[in-house]
């Protein structure tokens, strides 16, 4: 069985974030810039606020092809609001259940409501593969 380890212990700290009122061309600039496929938004106070993904990119694309306008907006427009979230102090064990639940790649770590992290499916392999080694 394995210990009981925070998702704080394996998260990465240092993320690519976006505001409400980044420019969305910007923040697409920013995904293929960095090579990442989506990133947390949050507000002047760190809280999170929610989440551009490819997909919410395409679909603003799309969307803006539609209806023949050329700029691009905001990513609060775009953005998804309905996101999964783990505390920063949920162990290891419940992060893969997260995971394994709702299908999702990363998921980002809050504490109190404010982004203080991201953890992916990996990092929580990572975990295991740490105490498969450490016997």
């Amino acid at each position: 069985m394995l210990r009981s380890v925070k998702a704080s212990d394996y998260m990465a700290r240092d993320l690519v974030t976006f505001t409400p009122d980044t420019d969305l061309f910007q923040a697409i600039h920013q995904l293929l810039a960095r090579k990442i496929s989506g990133a947390p938004v949050v507000n002047d106070e760190g809280a999170l606020v929610g989440v551009l993904s490819e997909v919410d990119c395409l679909r603003a694309i799309l969307t803006l092809t539609y209806h023949e306008e050329e700029f691009g907006g905001k990513v609060s427009q775009y953005m998804s609001q309905d996101i999964c979230t783990i505390e920063y102090d949920a162990d290891i064990i419940k992060v893969a259940e997260t995971f394994i639940k709702n299908g999702m790649r990363r998921l980002p770590v809050v504490q109190r409501g404010k982004l203080i992290g991201q953890i992916s499916r990996c990092d929580v392999l990572r975990a295991v593969e740490v105490f498969a080694l450490d016997g």
